[in-house]
């Protein structure tokens, strides 16, 4: 444990020192040490600890894939053959170890929903939506519904269940059935030749959902409703060992010691699918669920049951308590093994084997989407499968070698591939690496080569993916694995840049100004008070509008994740040589006073360097120039105004010039009364001098107003924009 650890402080301090500078450059380390990070890869014969191990697992290998969606239950008889209970269609096939498949049954029924193995070798097996239980001989073939024997029919009993789920024997091989809608179990003695059923337990639940017996001869069972587990003694009188937080149990094992252990699924009180067609409906599709009443043990599809799966211990002289959790696993079977207990799950496809203490681990990735049930016999433990329906066998003991698959890793760019560090005691595992420019490792990538741990760099040529593989041999485990790598640098983009005059992001607009919040964005730049959704680092920013000032922003990246710097440079029409403007700039933006150029056109150009995260005479450089834009802080220019009274009407010839940008409107007031607009002689208003020439009406004496002393003398001003909004004014004094 100590070596494990000093390792981990070794190895995490170097990419602690990557990680959080997210524009550094330099050596950088790729690790995965997790039990999360393990399950992005591939393991064959390999058990992914939750501790962030890896070890030697069993082997599982396929043994049989079936005509029919699911296999919903699995048995196995003393020789070594499984039985594989089916849907879609119904069928009981018997696969030998080698993988050899004979149909013993068929039905017209949704499915065969359970299936056990007598004492004598009879196969036992139970149909839905019928709810019959067939005896089918050791050995037989093509058998139907009309030539297999029936040892329970529903429409026979008082009860007359509606499902069916589960099947077990007791010490004397008397066969117990376990139902729903209403939950009960059965007793019938299938050794006597027409023994009626008999009711044994009854419940006030909904669905008695799995049995077994505990080596004293009681029946074990677990309800979906209230999500019990019941100890059912000899006389059929039932007590609850425990009340489960979820509302259905889906599973049940005991360990040698009288342990019992349950899984379970689904709130309390929630029923989200409607329930399982049942009798007299045909063409029915399973679209069924684990979390309500009428579930079974598949789903039709990948769905994902809301908070998942747990599982619960039940000692014999101690309170039950919580050993595992998933959301995102939903454990369909359980199966105790001295090596710890083994749940089937689903969406994924997944084996773990769970520890008292709560450590698990991962020692199976099947081929389909739920694994459903087990059945132990002398070569493995057999696992039957849904979407597809399959057979697996997996092995007792640890595979005479097993091999984890990395998932691919992407540098981001071509890189250099340094050391492969590892974290093992372990001398019986050997190490693999390859590498390629594409990311499907099946498409040109290098062959594998084998890597000497904790040793120099592997060699491998410069690309930028990679994935690696360990070995295992029995006894070997690994934690951490690590592969130091160098990108090799790229030069930084500039993939847009705006520039905006007449706005201010870094400062307060002069005093006296009004501050109109503005917004710069790129999807506007001719009218940066109009906001657009954008992707990260290209939101609109904010600003206030200011004529004195002029703002320019760039969307930058560097695929290396450098940390970048700007310098800026201007240069007017007619210019050939660009003029520094700031130089070392931060941020994405700046904004600089208008004034300090002359009024006229310019363009910008902004230069992004990667030399903060290089060392010297190593850094990259990119550049971007603006579009052309206009300064224009001088008001027009205005010629004296001339201006006399011509019959009651005061009569203005004005001329305006501007030296950057045409002459925007004008305007005049008679005696501080209201502005009025005033169009140019020609009417348009777009060149850099404007002439005026109109008559303005005198305002007329306003009732109560104060006798004006001189009542022939007036006042006339006329004010000037141009397209940047500076103005100008003149007045003049007729009488």
């Amino acid at each position: 444990m100590m070596r494990r650890l000093s390792f981990l402080l070794v190895n995490l301090i170097p990419f602690c020192l990557v990680a959080p500078l997210a524009g550094a450059q330099g050596t950088r380390l790729w690790t995965q040490q997790r039990f999360e990070e393990f399950e992005k890869g591939t393991p064959k014969g390999v058990a992914v600890r939750s501790d962030g191990m890896l070890e030697s697992g069993p082997e599982s290998r396929q043994i049989a894939v079936t005509p029919s969606t699911y296999v919903w239950s699995i048995a196995a008889d003393s020789s070594g053959n499984a039985y594989a209970a089916t849907g879609s269609p119904a069928t009981v096939l018997r696969i030998t170890p080698d993988g050899k498949s004979t149909k013993m049954f068929s039905s017209k029924d949704l499915t065969v929903q359970a299936i056990r193995v007598g004492k004598d070798g009879s196969v036992f097996a139970a149909t839905l939506p019928s709810g019959k239980v067939y005896k089918l001989p050791a050995g037989a073939a093509d058998l139907d519904e009309n030539k297999a024997e029936v040892v329970f029919n529903p429409a026979e009993t008082e009860e007359k269940p509606k499902y069916i789920w589960d099947l077990a024997f007791d010490g004397e091989g008397r066969l117990y059935i376990a139902t729903g809608g209403p939950a009960a179990v059965y007793r019938v003695d299938v050794k006597k030749a027409g023994e009626k059923p008999a009711l044994f337990f009854k419940s006030d639940e909904q669905h008695i959902r799995a049995i077994l017996f505990d080596k004293a001869g009681n029946l074990i069972a677990g309800s979906d409703g209230s999500g019990l587990v019941y100890r059912v003694d000899g006389s059929g009188k039932g007590y609850v060992l425990y009340d489960a937080p979820k509302r259905e149990i889906t599973s049940l094992a005991i360990a040698t010691n009288g342990t019992i252990y349950a899984s379970a699924v689904g709130g309390k009180g929630q029923t989200t699918l409607p329930p399982l067609p049942v009798q007299g409906i045909p063409s029915v599709t399973a679209t069924i669920s684990l979390v309500q009443p009428g579930s079974v043990q598949a789903f039709n599809g990948n769905t994902v049951i809301p908070d998942g799966s747990e599982v619960y211990e039940i000692p014999p002289q101690a309170a039950p308590h919580k050993i595992w959790t998933d959301r995102d696993d939903i454990v369909y079977a359980l199966a105790w093994t001295s090596e710890g207990l083994l749940a089937a799950t689903g969406n994924r496809g997944r084996i773990y084997r769970i520890h008292d203490d709560g450590q698990y681990a991962d020692v199976a990735h099947l081929e389909a989407s739920q694994a459903v049930g087990f059945a132990d016999s002398p070569q493995g433990l057999y696992v039957g499968t849904a979407n597809t329906g399959k057979v697996y066998l997996l092995s007792h003991s640890q595979a005479a070698e097993g091999t984890y698959l990395s998932d691919v890793f992407d540098a981001g760019a071509y890189s250099r591939w340094g050391r492969a560090e590892v974290d093992s005691a372990s001398k019986n595992y050997e190490l693999y690496a390859r590498a390629g420019n594409i990311e499907n490792p099946e498409r040109a990538w290098s062959d594998w080569k084998k890597i000497t741990p904790n040793n120099g760099p592997m060699g491998l040529d410069l690309s930028r993916f990679v994935q690696w593989k360990v070995v295992l041999h029995p006894g070997a485990t690994v934690g951490a694995v690590g592969i130091n790598y160098l990108p090799a640098n790229i030069a930084p983009t500039i993939e847009e840049m705006v520039v905006v005059p007449g706005a201010r992001v870094t400062a307060s607009a002069p005093q006296g100004q009004q501050q109109q919040p503005i917004s710069i964005s790129f999807n506007a730049p001719s009218n940066p008070g109009i906001q657009f959704g954008s992707e990260p680092g290209r939101e609109p920013i904010s600003g206030v509008r200011d004529r004195s000032a002029v703002t320019a922003r760039w969307a930058a990246r560097d695929e290396n994740g450098d940390e970048l710097i700007y310098s800026l440079f201007y240069r007017g029409d007619s210019e050939t040589n660009w003029q520094p403007l700031k130089d070392k700039v931060n941020e994405r933006y700046y904004t600089f006073d208008a004034t300090a150029l002359p009024d006229g056109a310019y363009r910008l150009k902004v230069v992004a360097s990667d030399a903060p995260s290089h060392s010297p005479g190593e850094a990259l450089t990119t550049e971007r120039v603006s579009d052309r834009f206009l300064i224009d802080t001088t008001p027009p220019v205005l010629s004296p105004l001339d201006a006399h009274l011509v019959n009651d009407k005061i009569r203005v010839v004005l001329t305006a010039t501007d030296s950057a940008t045409p002459i925007g409107h004008a305007e005049y007031s008679v005696d501080a009364g209201p502005w009025q607009y005033v169009e140019p002689v020609g009417k348009l208003s777009d060149s850099l001098t404007e002439h005026y020439d109109f008559e303005a009406l005198l305002k007329p004496q306003q009732p109560g107003a104060p006798v004006a002393a001189n009542p022939s003398e007036h006042i006339i001003t006329v004010r000037v924009y141009d397209r940047y909004e500076n103005t100008a004014a003149a007045k003049a004094v007729v009488r």
